[in-house]
């Protein structure tokens, strides 16, 4: 899930195209739990290039398994193709608060990007500016992409080098294994 320029929401899908004739769209999924899209029964549609927002209603929406995997949304008032181009390139966004519980240790990626990263002596390393994946499938490993003072920073987000994630205070203790500076 990406957050929102809007503190409140977050991003679960980016309209791509239109799908069909109805007035339905094709979506890049951005969200760890699609089958939750499935179930929705609202969203707003966030247009990046005017900064506003639209409430609308979720007809139906299904997931499909060609291109790689999209959601095909089908709102309330796109009717046509033309309606359905219209929405090209807005998101679909949810409210924070209707994210999906996470287990013990795992994180949301937006919770993490602009967390400090500070060394067990309390010396700051960097900010969280960004969290990529490494592998496939369920083998991804996240890695944060610390801004430092040094410059950019890859940090893997293990127990071993990440001790204590603290989302409410914004923090992350790390140990960070010898040379792992000079590799960046």
């Amino acid at each position: 899930m990406q957050q929102s320029p809007r503190s409140d929401r977050v991003t679960v899908a980016r309209v791509l195209r239109p799908h069909g004739r109805r007035g339905e769209v094709a979506a890049e999924i951005l969200t760890d739990f699609p089958e939750r899209l499935t179930r929705l029964k609202s969203a707003e549609l966030w247009n990046e290039k005017t900064a506003t927002a639209k409430r609308v209603a979720v007809r139906k929406c299904w997931l499909s398994h060609s291109r790689g995997g999209q959601a095909i949304f089908h709102f309330e008032n796109s009717d046509s193709i033309s309606d359905a181009e219209k929405l090209i390139g807005l998101e679909v966004q949810i409210p924070l608060a209707e994210r999906i519980p996470l287990p013990n240790a795992s994180y949301y990626v937006t919770d993490l990007i602009g967390c400090e990263v500070c060394e067990e002596n309390g010396a700051t390393v960097g900010l969280v500016g960004d969290v990529q994946f490494t592998g496939e499938g369920a083998a991804k490993n996240p890695i944060l992409v610390v801004d430092s003072a040094r410059g950019e920073l890859l940090i893997p987000l293990a127990q071993e080098i990440c001790r204590s994630v603290n989302i409410e205070a914004r923090r992350i203790e790390v140990v960070l294994p010898e040379g792992l500076r000079d590799l960046n």
